[in-house]
């Protein structure tokens, strides 16, 4: 039985560093045997179903294989999705979904790291975490804030980072498959 998945990738088409174009990125995941493959914006979500389990490594190594682009790369089912979605406590008191930010972590070590961020007061930010992303309501916008910078240095690259309007296309894309 198929099962739909998205790849998240780290830093892609950020600045100018790690720049892959979606058409290439559409294709790598092809070659690995990937079907319905879609890709969403131009930062690193590709959607796509397989048959066979696939790991963000596995997706990595060809994609650094192919591009020359090393990406950390974290896949998640649509039901993983659907959960992050569903788990989101902070949708009640975030008025701009750009500055709602959903962290999903390699694994649930780095995810309980996150999880002791979220015992100070980092008001105005707020973060939650649930059983697999943590959330963070930037009020003033990341960059403004302590806890974009402050996550990244705990946890490394062993997050990626999307806001609420993205994680929202994502599953309505995965959705429609």
């Amino acid at each position: 039985m198929s099962r739909t998945h998205v790849a998240l990738l780290r830093g892609i088409n950020v600045g100018k560093a790690k720049r892959i174009a979606m058409s290439d990125l559409k294709r790598v995941v092809e070659s690995v045997g990937c079907t319905d493959v879609r890709t969403l914006l131009n930062s690193g979500n590709v959607a796509f179903t397989t048959r066979r389990k696939i790991s963000g490594d596995s997706l990595r190594k060809a994609i650094l294989a192919d591009t020359g682009v090393d990406a950390r790369t974290i896949v998640l089912t649509a039901s993983d999705v659907d959960t992050i979605m569903r788990e989101n406590p902070l949708t009640g008191i975030a008025t701009d979904p750009t500055r709602l930010v959903v962290y999903v972590p390699v694994d649930g070590v780095h995810l309980a790291k996150m999880a002791e961020l979220q015992a100070r007061d980092w008001s105005p930010e707020v973060m939650a975490v649930g059983s697999r992303a943590a959330y963070v309501w930037s009020p003033d916008g990341l960059l403004n804030g302590q806890l974009f910078e402050l996550v990244g240095k705990h946890v490394k690259d062993a997050v990626t980072a999307r806001n609420w309007a993205t994680m929202t296309k994502l599953q309505a894309l995965l959705a429609s498959t």
